[in-house]
């Protein structure tokens, strides 16, 4: 049995054109997360998708009941991968997911999925204090603009500046197809 596991977050259609909160070039982020989910099943490693479908009061996207919820066709689940439902930005919170991977002796994850500052950031930050080795895949991952001191900062920027922050202390940051990757 594999000690890695892939989790692929949040690649959902609301994230996506005509859904309720696009991204920045997700469509790319989802191809590239698809390569390293294509290779995942080849080598029939351990998969895990999580959903996040909003509670919150107030909350405009991955509504209950809406077609935003659906994943993207590029990570679609196949039959015996794993679905997990989450309902805060980290993708352990209210879940099994570390009970899942453990009871499975997965101690090493390849994180992959949406939006690079808030549910990976947060997720991989997480997994590093439960323990896990990690690799976030940078090009399959997608964020948007912010504003912080009425200052716009682009999208590219964001990523940059969550990616950075992670590399080396909570993650190795790689490409999708990177050799090292595991799962490669």
């Amino acid at each position: 049995m594999s000690t890695t596991a892939l989790l692929l977050i949040d690649v959902q259609r609301d994230y996506f054109a005509g859904g309720r909160m696009p991204l920045w070039e997700p469509e790319a982020a989802a191809e590239a997360a698809g390569r390293v989910l294509a290779r995942f099943r080849r080598a029939g490693m351990p998969v895990v998708h999580v959903r996040h479908e909003s509670k919150a009061p107030g909350a405009t996207f991955f509504l209950p009941g809406t077609d935003g919820l659906a994943f993207h066709p590029a990570v679609a689940p196949a039959a015996g991968e794993v679905v997990m439902t989450k309902h805060y930005p980290n993708a352990f919170r209210g879940t099994p997911l570390a009970t899942w991977l453990q009871s499975r002796g997965v101690a090493h994850l390849v994180i992959a999925g949406m939006m690079t500052h808030m549910c990976i950031d947060t997720t991989v930050r997480a997994a590093a204090d439960l323990a896990f080795t990690n690799w976030v895949v940078a090009d399959a991952t997608a964020t948007r603009a912010l504003t912080h001191a009425g200052r716009d900062i682009p999208a590219p920027q964001v990523a940059d500046a969550f990616l950075a922050a992670l590399q080396g202390t909570f993650a190795r940051v790689v490409a999708a197809d990177d050799p090292g990757l595991p799962g490669a």
